[in-house]
């Protein structure tokens, strides 16, 4: 059935996003930031198609919905399909922990070169420009 192989597809989006994100993790805490920007472009294209199967999931569960109007979702799918219902939730959750997981490393990394970067070269607010300050002098640039 067309549901249960678009069900099957996204839950490999999903596992190969997951993989993405945790080789950006271990990549983060080794402070190796060229393979995270390289993957940007695959993650952003597995989101796209995980994008395009849950629109078909929805689809056919609607198909199947309005086939059937008084029977209730859970008699309109069979044991397959609610076992990979359920295994998409679990991995989207499981997606969901590991980005908030990044999230705070790439905060805590870019709190970290901001107050590193202020050090080397004090700023100072004019109107709502940050500019560098009289202090950062010093880094004078001769051609």
């Amino acid at each position: 059935m067309m549901l249960s192989y678009q069900l099957q597809s996204a839950i490999k989006d999903l596992e190969s996003l997951i993989s993405l994100s945790q080789e950006d993790i271990t990549d983060i805490k080794e402070a190796k930031h060229n393979p995270q920007f390289e993957r940007l472009a695959i993650k952003e294209e597995k989101i796209k198609s995980f994008e395009q199967k849950k629109a078909m999931i929805d689809r056919e569960i609607s198909k199947l919905m309005t086939a059937a109007p008084s029977k209730p979702l859970s008699e309109l799918l069979d044991n397959e399909q609610h076992q990979q219902l359920d295994s998409l939730k679990e991995h989207l959750s499981q997606l969901r922990e590991i980005n908030q997981q990044y999230a705070k490393m790439v905060l805590s990394v870019g709190a970290f070169y901001n107050s590193l970067l202020e050090r080397v070269v004090p700023t100072q607010m004019e109107g709502y420009q940050r500019v560098a300050s009289s202090e950062a002098s010093f880094l004078e640039v001769r051609a």
